[in-house]
């Protein structure tokens, strides 16, 4: 074999790759050494947020919906328009006016994500914790940016705007990871309006539930929580639809109106076992339902609930 045929069989240097955006996010997902400062904050938020209507509110309950993603919209909608009128002669008073709006904006948005992040796993917490801190530092910029505004210094208020929006994309980019490739505050529970089929379906025999515990049952592929009440059956989807926490495995409770309710085992989210909705978050969606009969054969038959 001669020295030109050989030479295709070398190996050359390895061809640098680049870091990915999201290979830097996924890092963080293992960053360990962020576990101290992350059980510390979580602890003074829990205790700061005792179970109740603020922590619902903030949450998202009332509205059915996280409350936190959409308010990020108005300080990021406000900066980012500031910035573009820094460009436009003229424009100082409706600049300056933007930043503090998104100031004020900021703090609403600051504390339903406090909310938020101290119910989610450590992994989503762990990048959820400097998405904060990108946010945080945002803010401050902004805030130092409008002081220079306000006594005069234009160049200054621009330049930390500048900066500002630098980490406000920063922070943005990993609120997105959160919420796209780690799914938090997404609907984890299994939607059965399009996973079960119209009709009646047998579960299990009557006399195989246990009363007033509550039991793990399948129908197909889908996981059922199961509660029987004397002649009662109530079926709920198992997994919790905050981030799929197994509700056969909760504790059995009673809300204000003495309706019986089923706290998830892993955050704490409550669901009334007849219709599965919320009384208290951190889950804003209702957990699907299904209605329940016995047949003559002594056989549970469930279908969603309309």
């Amino acid at each position: 074999m001669n020295r030109r045929t050989s030479s295709i069989f070398r190996r050359g240097p390895r061809p640098q790759v680049r870091p990915h955006p999201v290979d830097m996010a996924e890092n963080l997902e293992q960053a360990g050494f962020l576990d101290r400062a992350i059980r510390t904050i979580s602890t003074g938020v829990k205790r700061a947020l005792p179970e109740g209507p603020v922590k619902d509110a903030l949450h998202g309950v009332p509205v059915g919906h996280p409350a936190h993603p959409p308010l990020t919209d108005l300080p990021m909608g406000c900066w980012v328009s500031s910035a573009v009128l820094d460009l436009v002669p003229g424009t100082r008073r409706a600049s300056s006016a933007l930043v503090a709006v998104g100031l004020a904006g900021a703090v609403p948005t600051a504390l339903t994500g406090i909310a938020d992040w101290s119910a989610l796993h450590r992994e989503q917490q762990r990048v959820g914790l400097v998405h904060a801190m990108g946010t945080a530092a945002a803010s401050a910029l902004y805030g130092a940016s409008l002081v220079a505004r306000l006594r005069g210094r234009d160049g200054a208020g621009r330049t930390l705007g500048l900066a500002g929006l630098g980490a406000l994309f920063a922070g943005g980019y990993l609120g997105g990871h959160l919420a796209f490739r780690q799914a938090a505050g997404a609907n984890h529970a299994d939607q059965v309006s399009h996973l079960v089929t119209l009709g009646w379906h047998d579960l299990c025999p009557a006399t195989d539930l246990p009363d007033g515990w509550p039991v793990r049952r399948t129908l197909g592929y889908i996981s059922l929580f199961v509660l029987r009440e004397e002649d009662d059956i109530h079926v709920l989807t198992d997994r919790c639809s905050h981030l799929a926490g197994p509700l056969h495995q909760g504790r059995i409770t009673n809300d204000d109106d003495g309706e019986t309710c089923v706290v998830c085992p892993w955050h704490g989210s409550t669901f009334r076992v007849a219709d599965g909705s919320v009384v208290h978050g951190p889950a804003t969606s209702r957990q699907p339902a299904f209605e329940t009969r016995v047949n003559e054969d002594g056989i549970v038959q469930v279908r969603p609930l309309s």
